[in-house]
C-alpha cells in the first residue's frame, strides 16, 4: 500500500517522498490509518519492519493539526537505549522537515546542559531514556503534564532491563487523558499486565508472530569451542571485503576481548557498550556505517538503534541466555527487504540455549560445516550451587550476658596476683 492511501497529510508525504518512501510496511499500513484516529495502538513486529515510522507520521500529523503557541512538552517517546534514542529523533527529523515542530533527545552519559538549553528553547516532542528523563524531571525542567500522545517504545526491552520502575514513575506524571502507542519486537506474556495498564481499548496490530524471525535472514549455526571462536572468525572475515559484520557478545568484557582478538589479527574493530563515552559510541557507531571500521562488536543492549539496511552479517560470538534476544540480535540484518545471513557460534554448554531458542522460533537452524575448528571439548559446565544450599553452620552456645565485662574486669586482678606472687618468691624478698 502506499504512504498517500494512509491518510497522511500533504507535508508529511512530501518528506517521505524526498526520503524515497513509496510503499508502507505491513505495520505502517496497518497502524497509521488508526493512530491518526487517535486510537491506543499495540503494535508488534519484527525489528527492521518499519516501528518508528509507524508511531513517528501519526505523532507528527495530529500535533500539527492541533498547533499551540505554549512551549510545552505534547507528545514523550520513551526507549531504553542512547542510540535508539537518537535514531528515532532523526526519524521526526526527516519526517517533520516541513511542519513547525521541535523534537528534542535527551539522554545520559552526557553533560545535560545543551539538551536542557534545547527544551528550554522549544520542545513539541520529547525522546528520551528513562534515567535522564527522571533525572530532568526532578531537577523541575521537563514537565510532562501536558502529553497528549505517550509512545513506549521497544517494550520487552525496557522491562528486560529492568525499567519497570522508572515506567510506573513517568506514567504517573502523565495526564490520564492521553494517546498511547505500544511498539515491541517481541512480546512475553509478562507484558500483557503493564499493557493493560498503559492502554484502553488498543487497536492490536500483530504482522508476524511472537518472537518470529524475519525470512529475509539466512540463519546458521557453527559447532566451535570457546578457544577458536576468534581464529573461525578471521578466517570467514578474510574475503569479506567492504562488508560490514555486527558481532555480538554477551558481556562488555567478553566485547573489549573480542575486539583486542580481532584487531592483533590486523581486523579492525571496535567495541560499543554501557561503558563506553556516548561520543566514543556514536563515533564506533559512525565509522561502522560508513565501512571506516567493518567490524562492530555490541551488547545487546548497546545494539539498540544500530539501523543499517546494509548489514551484510550478523555473528554471535556467544548465545544469548534469553531466547527472544536472539530475535532482535538477528534482526539488525536482513532489513528492508535485503537479505541478511546470521551465523552463531555455540559451544558445548551452549546447546541447550540453541534449543531454547529453536523452540521459540519453531524451525531447526541449518548447521555449517566446520572441519578446520570441530568441537573437541564437551567438558559440562560447573553447576552453581544455589544461595542457600551451603551446609548450615552449628549454632554457637549462647554465651552469657557481659562475659567481655567480666572477663575484662578479672584480668587486671589476676595479673596482680600473680605479680606479688613472683615479687615473694624472689629471692630478694624472702
Amino acid at each position: 500500500m502506499e504512504f498517500k492511501q494512509l491518510g497522511i497529510s500533504a507535508p508529511i508525504l512530501k518528506a517521505l517522498e524526498v526520503s524515497n518512501y513509496e510503499l508502507a510496511t505491513p505495520i505502517q499500513a496497518q497502524t497509521i490509518p488508526e493512530a491518526l484516529k487517535g486510537r491506543d495502538i499495540l503494535g508488534l513486529a519484527q525489528t527492521g519492519t518499519g516501528k518508528t515510522a509507524s508511531f513517528a507520521i501519526p505523532t507528527l500529523q495530529r500535533l500539527s493539526e492541533s498547533k499551540t503557541n505554549n512551549k510545552k512538552i505534547r507528545s514523550l517517546i520513551l526507549t531504553p537505549t542512547r542510540e535508539l534514542a537518537v535514531q528515532i529523533q532523526e526519524s521526526f527529523q526527516k519526517y517533520g522537515q516541513n511542519l513547525n515542530l521541535k523534537s528534542v533527545v535527551i539522554f545520559g552519559g552526557v553533560n545535560q546542559s545543551k539538551q536542557v538549553n534545547s527544551i528550554k528553547r522549544a520542545c513539541d516532542i520529547l525522546v528520551a531514556t528513562p534515567g535522564r528523563l527522571l533525572d530532568l524531571v526532578n531537577q523541575g525542567i521537563v514537565d510532562l503534564s501536558h502529553v497528549e500522545i505517550f509512545t513506549l517504545d521497544e517494550a520487552d526491552r525496557m522491562l528486560d532491563m529492568g525499567f519497570i520502575h522508572d515506567i510506573n514513575r513517568v506514567l504517573k506524571l502523565l495526564p490520564t487523558k492521553k494517546q498511547t502507542l505500544l511498539f515491541s519486537a517481541t512480546m512475553p506474556k509478562e507484558i500483557i499486565k503493564i499493557v493493560e495498564e498503559l492502554q484502553h481499548d488498543p487497536i492490536r496490530v500483530s504482522i508476524t508472530p511472537v518472537s518470529s524471525t524475519i525470512d529475509t535472514v539466512d540463519q546458521n549455526v557453527v559447532y566451535i569451542d570457546n578457544a577458536h571462536k576468534i581464529d573461525w572468525i578471521v578466517d570467514f572475515l578474510k574475503d569479506k571485503h567492504k562488508e560490514s559484520v555486527l558481532v555480538f557478545a554477551r558481556t562488555k568484557r567478553g566485547s573489549d576481548r573480542v575486539v583486542r582478538d580481532l584487531n592483533k589479527h590486523h581486523i579492525k574493530a571496535k567495541a560499543i557498550h554501557g561503558n563506553k563515552s556516548q561520543n566514543a559510541r556514536q563515533l564506533a557507531l559512525k565509522e561502522f556505517k560508513s565501512l571506516m571500521t567493518p567490524v562492530l562488536v555490541a551488547t545487546d543492549i548497546a545494539s539498540r538503534g544500530i539501523d543499517i539496511n546494509d548489514l551484510s552479517y550478523v555473528i554471535n560470538y556467544d548465545l544469548p541466555e534469553v531466547p527472544e534476544t536472539y530475535v532482535h540480535r538477528i534482526g539488525r540484518t536482513g532489513r528492508a527487504g535485503k537479505s541478511g545471513i546470521a551465523i552463531s557460534l555455540v559451544n558445548f554448554n551452549d546447546i541447550d540455549l540453541l534449543k531454547d531458542i529453536e523452540k521459540l522460533i519453531k524451525k531447526s537452524i541449518q548447521v555449517m560445516k566446520n572441519e578446520e575448528y570441530p568441537l573437541k571439548d564437551k567438558t559440562p559446565k560447573p553447576k552453581k550451587q544455589p544461595r542457600n544450599s551451603s551446609p548450615k553452620k552449628k549454632e554457637a552456645s549462647p554465651k552469657p550476658k557481659h562475659k567481655k565485662t567480666e572477663d575484662k574486669a578479672k584480668a587486671p586482678q589476676s595479673k596482680n596476683k600473680s605479680y606479688w606472687a613472683k615479687k615473694k618468691a624472689h629471692p630478694k624478698h624472702k
